[in-house]
């Protein structure tokens, strides 16, 4: 079964909604977005790095991926202003990566490729990476899942609950470069972020509970990569594109009938 390329496609594409789906739900609650872009943007600095060293892409990525989630995290703990610190992080990430991969000695790689993904071509060594980083995240969310909805909805009570909020927001920041690492392949650096935003805002037009919400952008983001593969296929686009695609008509459809539905 896995030597069908589509397969291996959809499954990829799954394994990211089982990611994405909880950890975007945290995303759109704490207002993380452009803390998604920074560390994706890290990514093409990852595989600078990745190809300079002659070690896989997937370690060079999650290296420098969880540096700047690390970063950002001791930054935030800090008080520096996180939306401009963000908005210069990850520009100047994704800057660096491409600068230093044009640096590299022998390298004609097409940058389009992590830019905006592959995941037509993802193999079953692929497949395995997607899915055991996927079950990571989930294993790290579920365990944390409590204590992470306290830090977010309220720091002072999750500090009278004895949690710290700064050790739950190093975890989110742990989860989301694990995220990054298993996306590259499938959306590209330019587009995980998407991934991690379009379905949980989706799914909070129709969730009543956390966890409810955590399902839903999961569905929808699986959704999103069945439909964005077939219009792929259907009409020869790019598939990581094409997902997102799905994804942001997804979105706009919910908020248009969700809203009649609530009604």
């Amino acid at each position: 079964m896995l030597d069908d390329f589509l397969i291996r496609a959809a499954l990829a594409g799954v394994g990211l909604a089982l990611a994405t789906g909880p950890l975007g739900s945290f995303v759109i609650w704490r207002r993380m977005a452009y803390f998604g872009d920074a560390t994706s943007h890290a990514a093409i600095l990852g595989v600078a790095l990745a190809l300079a060293l002659h070690v896989p892409i997937a370690a060079g990525t999650l290296i420098v991926a969880l540096a700047m989630a690390a970063t950002v995290s001791t930054l935030a703990a800090k008080g520096w202003a996180m939306d401009t610190t963000l908005g210069v992080l990850a520009h100047a990430a994704l800057a660096f990566g491409l600068v230093a991969i044009s640096y590299v000695p022998g390298v004609r790689s097409d940058l389009s490729a992590y830019l905006f993904g592959d995941i037509l071509a993802v193999s079953r060594l692929d497949l395995a990476f997607i899915w055991g980083g996927a079950a990571l995240v989930l294993v790290l969310l579920v365990w944390r899942w409590q204590a992470l909805l306290t830090s977010t909805l309220n720091e002072d009570l999750a500090f009278a609950s004895g949690l710290n909020p700064n050790r739950e927001r190093l975890v989110l920041t742990l989860a989301l470069a694990l995220v990054v690492a298993v996306a590259l392949k499938i959306v590209g650096a330019l587009l995980i972020a998407a991934m991690l935003i379009i379905p949980a805002a989706a799914a909070r037009g129709l969730a009543r509970t956390p966890e409810a919400m955590a399902i839903y952008a999961t569905a929808f983001g699986a959704l999103a990569s069945f439909a964005g593969l077939r219009l792929s296929l259907w009409q020869d686009t790019p598939a990581g594109p094409s997902i997102v695609t799905a994804a942001a008509v997804i979105f706009a459809l919910v908020a248009v009938f969700g809203r009649v539905l609530r009604r």
